[in-house]
C-alpha cells in the first residue's frame, strides 16, 4: 500500500449512502475514499493499514458543502461589523452589533476618530434597516458623524449602501441624479441611499474597495479558514468577485494550491459583472474556465442575478405584492436587476453549451420569469441534465415548484431567512399569510424538487449546521416557529447541505457522500446531529475536518 493510505477510525461514520448508512471507520488513499467499514473489514479487504485516531471519539459526516455563499466573507472583516445581531469574527471575538440607531452612530463616532487621514473613508457593514421600522437610515444621521469624511454603510442585504453627504458631494450627485435605486426627498435631493448595483457604483471608492477586496488573497484565504471552523469543506463564491480573465481565475488557483489550504472553492461565472455581453462569447469563456479546474477550484457554472432582496423591497413579487408602508401608502413592486430579455438571451446561450446556470430569484414574480426562460430553452434544445437551479426563491408557491420538478430544476433556500428576518417578514414585507411559507423545504419536497439550503454568507453566517437548524425547526429571532407545516427532518436537512447541495454544483459524483471512489472531505462532530433535540442542531461542535485526506 502507498504511503497515504490511512484508515480514519470514528465513534460513528455517518456515510449517507443508503447502502451503508453508518460504519466504524473510512480506509483513505491519497485525497480519495479507498473502502467504508469496520476496522476488521478494511485490514482484511486491504491489508494492514496505519491508523489515525485523531477523530476516534467523534462522529465523521461528509463535509458541508455551502452552495450559496461568497467569498466576501472572507473580505468583510476588513472594516468594522455593524449588524444587528452579535457576530463572531475570523478572530473568535464576538462583535456585539448595533441594536439601536444610537449604538449605530456611536459605533461610527469611535471609528471616525481613530482614523487617522481625515480623507479616508469610513466603511461599516451588516447593517439592517428592517429592524428600525420607525426611521429610515439616512445622509442626514451619517451627517451627525462628519460632514467631511466621506462614510458608506453596507446593509447585510448586500443590495445596499447608505452614504453621507460628503460622499454624495465628492461624487456629484448630492443635488440630485436621475437614476433608479436613488430615492429621494421631497425637494428631489438624494437621500443617502443607493439600491442595487447601478446606484450602489455611484460610491465607487467604496465599493470598488469592498469588492476589490475578495480578490485579494488574504480574504480568500480567511473565507477558507471560517469555512473550516464551521465544517463547510466546499464553499462557493456566487458570482459576486468577477472573473474576467485568466489571472482571475489563476488566483482562485494559486490560493487554493497552496499547501494546507482547508476547503474546496467553486466561484461562478457572473456575465453580468464579466464585461462580455454575447451569450455565446460568454458561454465559451465559461467553457474555457472550466478547462482551468483543480481539485480545489472548481470553474464552470454561472449565476444571474433577476431581482433584489425582500427585506430591502426590491425583490419582484407577484401580486398582492409588498404590504403597505407605515404610513399605509403603498409601496411600488422591486427591481429588475437584469433586463429580462438579457437574462432570456444569456440563459439560452449557456443552456445550449450545457452550463448550468444558478439564478438568483427572491420574489415570486421573478420565479416566474425564471421558469418561463427555462421551459423556453429547454424546449428548443434538449439537455436532460441541466440542473438549472433557482437561488433563495423564497416566495416560490406549491405551483412553482411543480413547474420547477417538470422542467428538471433545483432549488436553494436560503433557510436561514425564517431566523433573521421571519417576523420582520410577518409583520412588514408580506405579511403572515406569505410568511408563514416562505423557504418552503416541505413544499419542495411534496412537489419533487431536489433542493439544498444555504447561509448566502456573508448575508448570514456561514454554518451549516446553524442551516439546518433553521430548516428544521423554523424559529424566528422571537423564539415563535414560522410555519411549522414547512419544517423538515435532520436526515432530509443534513442531504440538503451535502450530496443535495453537491448535486446543484455538478460535484455529487465526487462529494457528498462517503463511499469508495468519492474525495476523502469530511467533517468531525462531537455528536451525530440524528441524536440530538432538533433545537439543539446549532450547538453541536465542530471538532475539525478533513480535506483530500488531510487534516
Amino acid at each position: 500500500m502507498g504511503e497515504q493510505d490511512t484508515i480514519f477510525r470514528a465513534r460513528r461514520v455517518v456515510t449517507l449512502d443508503p447502502a451503508l448508512p453508518t460504519a466504524e471507520a473510512v480506509a483513505v488513499r491519497g485525497d480519495r475514499i479507498l473502502a467504508v467499514g469496520s476496522v476488521d473489514e478494511l485490514t482484511s479487504a486491504w491489508g494492514s493499514l496505519p491508523i489515525d485516531d485523531t477523530f476516534a471519539d467523534a462522529v465523521l459526516l461528509p463535509g458541508f458543502v455551502e452552495a450559496h455563499s461568497h467569498s466576501l466573507e472572507g473580505a468583510v472583516w476588513a472594516w468594522e461589523y455593524a449588524g444587528y445581531f452579535p457576530r463572531t469574527g475570523p478572530d473568535g471575538v464576538e462583535r456585539p452589533g448595533c441594536r439601536t440607531f444610537d449604538e449605530l452612530i456611536d459605533l461610527l463616532r469611535r471609528l471616525d476618530a481613530d482614523l487617522g487621514d481625515p480623507d479616508e473613508s469610513l466603511i461599516v457593514w451588516g447593517f439592517d434597516p428592517i429592524y428600525f421600522p420607525d426611521e429610515r437610515l439616512a445622509a442626514k444621521h451619517l451627517d451627525t458623524v462628519s460632514t467631511t469624511r466621506p462614510i458608506c454603510v453596507v446593509h447585510a442585504s448586500l443590495h445596499l449602501v447608505t452614504v453621507n453627504t460628503a460622499l454624495m458631494e465628492r461624487e456629484g450627485f448630492a443635488d440630485g441624479i436621475d437614476l433608479e435605486g436613488v430615492p429621494t426627498d421631497g425637494a428631489g435631493k438624494p437621500i443617502g441611499e443607493l439600491q442595487e448595483l447601478a446606484a450602489m457604483s455611484l460610491a465607487r471608492r467604496e465599493m470598488g474597495a469592498l469588492f476589490g477586496a475578495m480578490r485579494d488573497p488574504a480574504a480568500l484565504d480567511r473565507f477558507a479558514r471560517i469555512a473550516r471552523v464551521v465544517g463547510c469543506t466546499t464553499v462557493t463564491e456566487l458570482g459576486a468577485s468577477p472573473i474576467r480573465s485568466d489571472d482571475d481565475a489563476q488566483r482562485w488557483i494559486d490560493v487554493s494550491s497552496a499547501d494546507g489550504f482547508p476547503a474546496r472553492l467553486v466561484p461562478l461565472f457572473n456575465p453580468g459583472s464579466g464585461g462580455i455581453t454575447d451569450g455565446d462569447e460568454a458561454a465559451q469563456w465559461v467553457l474555457a474556465l472550466r478547462e482551468m479546474s483543480t481539485p480545489k477550484a472548481r470553474f464552470g457554472l454561472v449565476k444571474m442575478i433577476l431581482d433584489g432582496s425582500i427585506q430591502g423591497f426590491t425583490a419582484r413579487l407577484n401580486p398582492p405584492g409588498y404590504l403597505p408602508d407605515a404610513d399605509g401608502n403603498p409601496r411600488p413592486n422591486g427591481l429588475w436587476l437584469l433586463a429580462p430579455e438579457q437574462f432570456a438571451g444569456w440563459f439560452d446561450a449557456f443552456h445550449r453549451h450545457h452550463i448550468t446556470v444558478h439564478t438568483h430569484v427572491n420574489g415570486d414574480e421573478a420565479v416566474d420569469l425564471l421558469l418561463d426562460t427555462a421551459e423556453e430553452s429547454t424546449s428548443n434544445h434538449s439537455w436532460l441534465d441541466h440542473r438549472h437551479t433557482a437561488q433563495h426563491t423564497q416566495l416560490t408557491s406549491a405551483a412553482q415548484y411543480r413547474r420547477m420538478a417538470a422542467l428538471g430544476m433545483c432549488a436553494n433556500i436560503f433557510s436561514n431567512h425564517i431566523f433573521y428576518w421571519g417576523e420582520q417578514h410577518r409583520s412588514i414585507t408580506v405579511g403572515p399569510d406569505r410568511a408563514a411559507r416562505m423557504d418552503a423545504c416541505a413544499t419542495a419536497d411534496r412537489e419533487g424538487v431536489r433542493y439544498s439550503i444555504h447561509s448566502d454568507a456573508s448575508v448570514t453566517p456561514l454554518g451549516s449546521l446553524h442551516t439546518m437548524w433553521c430548516a428544521v425547526n423554523r424559529v424566528m429571532s422571537t423564539g415563535e416557529v414560522l410555519g411549522p407545516h414547512e419544517c423538515i427532518g435532520v436526515d432530509r436537512a443534513l442531504r440538503a447541505v451535502t450530496v443535495d447541495a453537491a448535486h446543484q454544483l455538478r460535484l455529487d459524483h465526487e462529494l457528498g457522500t462517503i463511499e469508495a471512489g468519492k474525495l476523502a472531505d469530511f467533517v468531525a462532530l462531537a455528536d451525530d446531529p440524528h441524536d440530538v433535540d432538533p433545537m439543539a442542531l446549532k450547538d453541536i461542535e465542530v471538532l475539525g475536518t478533513v480535506v483530500g485526506g488531510d487534516h
